[in-house]
């Protein structure tokens, strides 16, 4: 077995094992804070909608960091992948583009 191809499948692993917690701690604080103010108020949907765009992100990065090598692009599809996530955030929040999608 090749050891740098073997510590680079672990650093990948602690690194996907970092963002799924990251995601998790996340959807944690809307939870806590809905048992200390009536002003944040999510049901199911809201927690299903917002795992999905973090766990998706989080994937998406990590896939575009284990399938490209060349950190221009790394850098370049991770700015991206954020950049529409907080798009889609703000739509699916305050509805800035107008679509049927939007909280309002």
């Amino acid at each position: 077995m090749n050891p740098k191809k073997n510590k680079t499948e672990h650093r990948a692993n602690k690194r996907l094992l970092a963002m799924v917690v990251t995601a998790a701690l996340l959807l944690i604080v809307p939870l806590i804070a809905m048992q200390f103010t009536e002003q944040v108020n999510w049901h199911f949907a809201d927690f299903a909608v917002m795992a999905i765009l973090l766990f998706g992100v989080g994937l998406s990065c990590e896939l575009v960091l284990r399938k490209f090598k060349k950190p221009i692009f790394r850098i370049c599809l991770c700015v991206f992948l954020f950049i529409a996530f907080c798009l889609i955030w703000v739509e699916l929040a305050v509805g800035i583009f107008g679509s049927p999608f939007a909280e309002s």
